[in-house]
């Protein structure tokens, strides 16, 4: 059994995501982005697929973004609401990764696998962030489904969707701890 790595045990017990809303610039340089990547891309992918890709989302393209919401959410009769709030994730932010899913034909790898991994790489993406130091934040949000939003902002190809939008900066404050699951409520042994 390999040496236990109390410290990386330690990080992912008490790993908090800083809400979006709560980071500022500086972000991360490029150069400062190659190790975070590098360590997403880490993640499990069977069949070494590479069902995922990265775009790296700087202000003027956030900006571009967050003014494409607001005539994407027209378009499809979102309540201001809602538009304000998609605005905001990308106005707001001082720096965006979107972990883009890329569907590839295998007969080996079913989709649902590739999914995952796409996930995974979003959780790696956040944890590598948070590890270095960066707050970071996984979010989502209806812009994220909307192929035709993805598609005319990312460049989307039809056998690709958003996986996550990963929001990394300086965070302005620690944000309280929230309950976390009763491990007891949602784990059955199984031993026969």
């Amino acid at each position: 059994m390999p040496d236990a790595n109390t410290a990386v045990m330690e990080f992912l017990h008490s790993r908090r995501s800083r809400p979006a809303k709560l980071l500022q610039d500086p972000a991360p340089n490029r150069d400062a982005l190659i190790p975070l990547l590098t360590a997403a891309a880490r993640t499990p992918d069977h069949g070494k697929l590479e069902p995922w890709r990265f775009i790296v989302l700087e202000k003027p393209a956030l900006k571009r973004l967050a003014d494409e919401v607001e005539r994407c959410g027209s378009d499809t009769g979102r309540s201001e609401e809602d538009i304000a709030k998609a605005r905001q994730q990308f106005a707001d932010s001082p720096l965006c990764i979107a972990v883009i899913e890329v569907q590839k034909p295998s007969e080996k790898i079913p989709a649902i696998e590739q999914t995952y991994s796409a996930g995974a790489v979003c959780l790696a993406l956040l944890n590598a962030a948070l590890a270095s130091g960066w707050g970071a934040n996984w979010l989502s949000g209806w812009p994220s489904h909307n192929s035709g939003y993805c598609q005319k902002t990312l460049g989307l190809s039809d056998n690709e969707r958003v996986a996550g939008f990963i929001h990394i900066g300086t965070a302005s404050a620690r944000p309280p701890e929230r309950p976390r699951p009763d491990i007891t409520e949602i784990t059955t042994w199984l031993d026969k």
